[in-house]
């Protein structure tokens, strides 16, 4: 493990503004610096650089980080990868920290205070190390064509046969982390027993590489279901997450395109033929949570199913779910493979090449929406045409590109033979020529809330941070805790930059809080005096707080005898009093 003092050494020491620079060229903007986003297409720059919080902002797509995070978001590195590689900028060694791992005090710690995360990493290699002893599994991956560096870069396992095979490496095996982390299942007498038995093992991992959930794929056939994925936990989201990506970032970026397949096995096979930019839904429909991760990377997205009927119905129910999230400029086609294929038996039938030319003739998707919704429509009496109105309704009004909706609602007039006035004026639809609202570059002076500017002009300067803050700082609300560990942090690091303290932050406070603060420091206006701000906000929240805490003790003192309260209670009793006589 690398120490945590090590990791704020190092990003107190790291210039983002340098470590962005080698990627893509920043130009000096005001107090900023500013380029086109690498994450997303765009002509004109919103992607900002600050060296004095040493975070980056997109105000297009919203992506935001700090130096470790860009590495890891744009180079496609793991977190210690990204440490290592700055590390290396910056001159330094990263040690490393070991650990007994036989000790009873580390056993102990490791099985009651488990994390989700850890859980999953460990059922992670103890799938991996039961591969290699399994000759059957083995012989299954060798027989779909997989090599072993394929398998070992997506860490395929497998879950070997029985039913408590994980209590080999979890002593505590009714700890209930097990069953949240969605390894372990209690059937209604009360056993517990592994979720994954006799399966091939694909770990599904979020953006920062870890590991989130599983899939496992059965090498029985006659069992079932077929593929049989993690539940919903608090950190896997089925319909937020696509297999794959983690890896593929850099392959989608260098190739221009994304290509979403069906299955792990498409993804592995793929990559094994030297395509490594596809990605897979897991075991849902593709949503626009889906579109706009993918949007962040690429602006063309190639959709390939099955030529089947079931490879029709997920390809419809795609570019549905796909409506919401569509924005001019973002090419999205559907390619379908002849009857009996898949991507994995395609591309070792025919090779990489034929399959990346059927992709350049891939159906753009206001075609295909057309197409469909003519298949079973003749367009030929009056009633076919209001039914083919009356079908294109709905999808009209989600769509919010308005250049590609002009060009859908043109096609649609056409086919049906009215003009475009008379569609929009029947089925009410608002008028595509509005500007697509853009998220704003205007800096706020300082947010509203006085909690939250406490809380900013700390991050901002820690060295203005008093423990004797900590005596009155009270209060159970989501802000109060916010305030709390901001200014504990900052206590403890005075002389450490934003990037730094809000690591301090992770595992402290929601992540949605984490995301508002992180956002609201990138617009804070850095021409600000932040002495000035925090001291202003000090007094009013600290004047706030306390005037809630004397009402809650004049409160008390009608309740019981003087006598009963404490001496500090009596003190403070006394000056709320002077202060309701001024």
């Amino acid at each position: 493990m690398i120490p945590e003092t090590f990791i704020q050494d190092l990003l107190n020491r790291i210039d983002i503004v340098n470590v962005i620079d080698k990627s893509v060229p920043l130009k000096k903007v005001g107090a900023n610096y500013a380029a086109c986003c690498p994450f997303h297409n765009e002509k004109s720059p919103s992607f900002t650089v600050s060296a004095t919080k040493q975070f980056y902002h997109c105000f297009g797509c919203g992506a935001h980080g700090t130096a470790v995070g860009f590495l890891m978001e744009y180079h496609g590195l793991s977190f210690v990868e990204g440490i290592q590689e700055l590390a290396k900028m910056a001159g330094m060694i990263v040690p490393q920290e070991e650990r007994s791992t036989n000790s009873e005090s580390y056993q102990a710690a490791k099985l009651t205070v488990v994390g989700l995360q850890e859980s999953l990493q460990q059922a992670t290699e103890y799938y991996k190390a039961e591969l290699k002893q399994s000759q059957r599994a083995i012989d299954y991956l060798k027989g779909r064509g997989l090599s072993g560096k394929i398998a070992a870069k997506f860490q395929i396992g497998y879950a070997p046969a029985g039913w408590q095979n994980l209590q080999a490496i979890f002593r505590q095996y009714d700890n209930e982390v097990l069953t949240t982390a969605g390894l372990v299942i209690t059937n209604e007498k009360g056993k517990r027993y592994d979720r994954f038995r006799d399966r091939i093992m694909f770990p599904i991992h979020d953006q920062k590489g870890q590991v989130i959930g599983f899939g496992g794929r059965v090498i029985n056939p006659e069992d079932t279901p077929k593929y049989y994925n993690s539940p919903e936990t608090p950190l896997f989201q089925k319909g937020h997450e696509l297999y794959g990506l983690f890896l593929a970032r850099r392959a989608i970026r260098d190739g221009g395109r994304a290509l979403v397949v069906e299955g792990y096995m498409d993804v592995v096979a793929l990559a094994q033929y030297d395509i490594h930019y596809a990605v897979a839904a897991l075991g849902t429909a593709t949503t626009p949570f889906h579109i706009a991760k993918l949007m962040r990377q690429t602006d063309e997205i190639v959709f390939c199913f099955d030529g089947d009927n079931a490879g029709r119905t997920a390809a419809w129910r795609a570019a549905m779910n796909a409506l919401p999230a569509l924005i001019d400029g973002l090419k999205l086609t559907f390619m379908f493979l002849p009857q009996g294929h898949d991507p994995d038996s395609y591309v070792r039938e025919f090779g990489k090449e034929n399959l990346e030319a059927e992709m350049k003739m891939a159906t753009p998707l206001s075609a295909y929406i057309i197409d469909h919704l003519c298949e079973d429509n003749a367009l030929q009496s009056q009633e076919d045409k209001v039914k083919f109105l009356n079908d294109a309704e709905p999808i009209l009004h989600q769509m919010q590109a308005p250049r590609l909706s002009i060009m859908l609602r043109k096609r649609v007039s056409e086919l049906a033979g009215v003009t475009g006035q008379e569609l929009q004026d029947v089925m009410r639809l608002s008028s595509p020529n509005k500007p697509p609202t853009r998220a704003s570059q205007k800096q706020l002076r300082t947010p509203q809330s006085i909690k939250k500017r406490f809380a900013l002009s700390l991050l901002m300067k820690p060295s203005l941070a008093n423990a004797d803050d900590l005596t009155w700082l009270q209060g159970n609300a989501e802000e109060d805790y916010l305030v709390r560990n901001v200014l504990e942090i900052a206590l403890q690091q005075p002389q450490s930059n934003p990037a730094v303290l809000l690591r301090g932050l992770e595992n402290k406070i929601d992540e949605r809080l984490l995301r508002e603060v992180q956002r609201d420091l990138h617009m804070l206006d850095e021409s600000l005096d932040i002495a000035l701000e925090f001291n202003g906000a000090r007094t009013q929240l600290r004047d706030m707080m306390q005037s809630g805490s004397s009402a809650i003790l004049l409160n008390r003192a009608n309740e019981k005898p003087i006598s009963a309260l404490t001496e500090h209670e009596r003190e403070q009793l006394v000056n709320a009093v002077k202060k309701l006589k001024r």
